[in-house]
């Protein structure tokens, strides 16, 4: 919990330079207490639930794929980050048992008044495509129900203008909570298919459907504004100096990840150690003309990237 509560403020910072524009229809429910389940769809890898985890003011606990929990030191930091693993049957029957313990946790976790991110298809692919869900949210929601929890399920669908080019726009977008008394049938197997047939129709319209690059345009500019012509040369500026770290960071992930649905969160992480390192870099290096005055660069370095970020047109997805 303690790195939680560390990198968390960093993350609501690092957001105003990932992203041009993020869009919340419900601001209001970033607030919110538990016991909640927040029933995500998940375009867009680990960065989903670092998103929303550096948004909501509560801390969340979210469950990842188990396989990158195999090493002792990276289960560690994960769960220091409040992740927990899931495991699908591709990843090992032996493991599915692990399963059953994450749920104990999450239960744990909601008569605590807290918050689980679950991402309900089960598997993350870059696409504007509400998939097929996955038994995990139901079985969850209904067996805290059947503990007495009074559990709130909340629909949430993440939309992103691009998974591969910044900065862009991010829409998030809550639906209508699914409570106790909206299941009605009896037994295991049709509560669960109820469930679903609820929580699918509650993401649909939270979660985009497009197809090309036009309708991408449409979507996400809608929101478009004047640029500030002050900006123009603090974001050129910004552009200049942080282009080599980006170029060096860009052509690192086109080579390793790119296309494999990380690409998006790699960069991400990458920058979020790398920065900070460059800046420090750049501010050393320019001691030997502005002598001590180099000191101000650790603020106008940022600065100037997000001037950047706020002047670059929105661009949208390769197709």
């Amino acid at each position: 919990m303690l790195l939680y509560n560390i990198i968390k403020p960093i993350s609501r910072i690092v957001l105003h330079f990932y992203a041009r524009d993020i869009y919340i229809n419900k601001k209001a429910l970033l607030q919110s207490d538990g016991p909640l389940l927040l029933a995500c769809n998940h375009p867009n890898s680990f960065l989903d639930a670092i998103l929303l985890s550096s948004l909501f003011d509560k801390p969340i606990h979210s469950l990842a794929r188990g396989d990158v929990f195999k090493k002792p030191l990276a289960a560690k930091f994960l769960r220091s980050l409040n992740m927990l693993p899931v495991y699908r049957t591709s990843e090992g029957v032996e493991n599915l048992d692990e399963n059953y313990r994450t749920f104990d946790a999450c239960r744990e976790v909601f008569k605590q008044n807290g918050i689980v991110l679950i991402f309900s298809e089960g598997l993350c692919i870059n696409e504007w495509h509400l998939r097929r869900l996955k038994k995990g949210t139901a079985r969850l929601a209904l067996s805290s129900w059947e503990e007495g929890i009074p559990l709130t399920v909340l629909p949430l669908g993440l939309n992103f203008s691009s998974f591969s080019r910044f900065p862009k726009n991010v829409d998030i977008l809550f639906g209508d909570a699914i409570m106790q008394e909206d299941i009605s049938e009896e037994g295991e197997g049709k509560r669960v298919n109820e469930f679903n047939t609820k929580l699918f129709a509650a993401l649909q319209p939270l979660v985009y459907e497009l197809k090309d690059e036009k309708a991408v345009a449409e979507k996400f500019n809608k929101n478009k504004t004047r640029k500030n012509p002050l900006l123009a040369l603090p974001a050129l500026l910004g552009f200049i100096l942080h282009y080599p770290l980006y170029k060096l960071v860009l052509n690192f992930g086109k080579k390793k990840v790119y296309g494999s649905g990380h690409f998006d969160s790699i960069m991400v992480g990458i920058l979020f150690f790398a920065y900070p390192l460059y800046v420090v870099i750049l501010t050393v290096i320019a001691s030997f003309w502005l002598g001590c005055w180099n000191l101000g660069l650790l603020v106008v370095l940022p600065l100037l990237a997000l001037s950047w970020v706020r002047w670059r047109d929105q661009v949208i997805e390769d197709f």
